[in-house]
């Protein structure tokens, strides 16, 4: 079977004529479903998934990585964009999206005396009446016989912690947000797993344990996507590079939050076995 990743995106680029943006997306394909992870903040999706030739037909699910606006932002185009023939059952008309509850929650960012809004930019019943039917769960989800996600992602490792600047603000005022809604896509293949994480907001390390946990395989073939190190010291990077040797990823494709530093850090480390994964990306496995 082929499996194929196009990144939709990302804050760069991968040629010219395509559409950056502060986000992250990724299409991943299989023989007879496609599965999308994260919108990206605006209408990037729609725009470079013309560009790019996809065919949105055997869409199956979106599925959310966490309630930030850069990765829900593009959700209202993207149901605009595929929406089906309205002659059809709402039932054959809808997108099932996935993702955990707390994606409702009103999310904000910075120092806490100034916090900037950074949350779902649409209600629920605006999303719905484009064909969204919401799955909201904080388990793991089963996609399809081969495509899962991670569920809740525990925070094992001393070094990996939620961004102290992330803030919730609910019927008890404002507090730390502690993106219990962070998850990642995991993909099943004969070569290992393919992890594809949003902002991996519960720690990049943490993540790929915990898809290891829930697939039953502890053979990493590749991650790709965001991973949250802009704002790692020096110490957690250097814990990140041993655990990414230590759990044997054979390949490292980094996206959107991780930051420049962090990125030379990773390509260094890893070398050929490193790759920077942007907007226009498309990466295919055979199996």
């Amino acid at each position: 079977m082929t499996i194929a990743i196009t990144t939709l995106s990302e804050n760069t680029v991968a040629r010219a004529g395509l559409y950056a943006e502060w986000g992250f997306s990724a299409l991943v394909e299989t023989d007879d479903v496609a599965v999308l992870l994260d919108t990206g903040q605006g209408s990037a999706v729609i725009a470079n998934a013309a560009l790019l030739g996809v065919d949105w037909s055997s869409l199956h699910t979106i599925v959310l990585s966490h309630g930030h606006r850069d990765h829900t932002g593009g959700l209202y185009s993207v149901l605009s964009g595929i929406r089906k023939d309205p002659t059809l059952s709402e039932e054959t008309r809808s997108v099932n999206v996935v993702a955990h509850p707390d994606i409702w929650i009103p999310k904000y960012s910075g120092p806490i005396h100034k916090n900037i809004y950074a949350g779902m930019p649409y209600v629920r019943g605006a999303l719905e009446s484009l064909g969204a039917a919401f799955v909201s769960t904080s388990e793991p989800a089963r996609i399809t016989n081969r495509i899962v996600t991670t569920g809740e992602i525990p925070l094992d490792t001393a070094y990996e912690r939620v961004d102290p600047e992330l803030y919730v603000r609910d019927e008890r005022g404002v507090r730390p947000d502690p993106m219990a809604d962070d998850l990642a896509l995991i993909i099943t293949t004969d070569l290992g797993l393919v992890v594809v994480l949003g902002c991996a907001h519960r720690g990049l390390i943490n993540t790929l344990l915990q898809a290891e946990k829930v697939a039953n395989e502890d053979r990493i073939h590749m991650v790709i996507g965001g991973t949250h190190l802009m704002k790692a010291s020096e110490e957690q990077l250097k814990a990140t590079i041993k655990g990414l040797e230590a759990l044997d990823v054979e390949r490292i494709g980094v996206s959107h939050c991780t930051g420049l530093p962090a990125t030379v850090k990773l390509s260094k480390a890893f070398g050929d076995r490193f790759f920077f994964n942007n907007a226009g990306t498309r990466i295919t496995i055979e199996d």
